[in-house]
């Protein structure tokens, strides 16, 4: 399975290596944002402090907006899990964006935490969070790497398979 996830992060590498924005890079990678989804509860979706943005946790969702649901270790596997993290990631990507405009002003992804919806004896929390950490690495290169907590806990929102929050520095 580790040599699944270096293959594939190879691959990023190789994809984004002659973009240039974080847009166009998502764009080799053959991805796009999605629409920013409406919170579901009584939060807002981000908070700017000076240059530092916090952004709320995020739910995967697959093309059609529908939630991606699951349990690690019981209905869903650590494959399925790090492909539910990166479309969290893309979620937050969006909204990111729409409050700076432009991808571009991230000068750091500072941390990120991931909440994995888990059975008791699943331990492999952090491969299931790589889905988001490889992304970013793909996407802001060194700007993307960041402090990180990977936790399984029983349940999740909509019994989302993930909940992903970051923050983020901007210029």
């Amino acid at each position: 399975m580790r040599q699944l996830y270096l293959f594939l992060f190879m691959i990023l590498a190789t994809c984004c290596a002659s973009a240039s924005t974080p847009e166009e890079k998502l764009a080799s990678l053959g991805l796009a944002l999605p629409a920013v989804s409406a919170p579901v509860a009584n939060y807002v979706p981000l908070v700017r402090v000076n240059s530092l943005v916090f952004l709320a946790g995020h739910l995967p969702r697959d093309g059609a907006g529908h939630v991606i649901t699951g349990r690690l270790g019981a209905n869903l596997d650590e494959v399925g899990g790090a492909a539910a993290a990166r479309q969290a990631t893309l979620a937050l990507l969006a909204t990111l964006k729409a409050e700076v405009g432009d991808l571009s002003r991230v000068k750091r992804i500072v941390r990120v935490n991931g909440y994995v919806n888990a059975t008791p004896e699943f331990t492999r929390h952090p491969q299931v969070l790589n889905g988001c950490s490889d992304l970013l690495v793909a996407i802001f290169g060194d700007r993307g790497k960041h402090a990180r907590a990977a936790v399984g806990v029983s349940s999740l929102p909509l019994g989302a398979a993930v909940e992903i929050e970051l923050i983020a520095e901007i210029e």
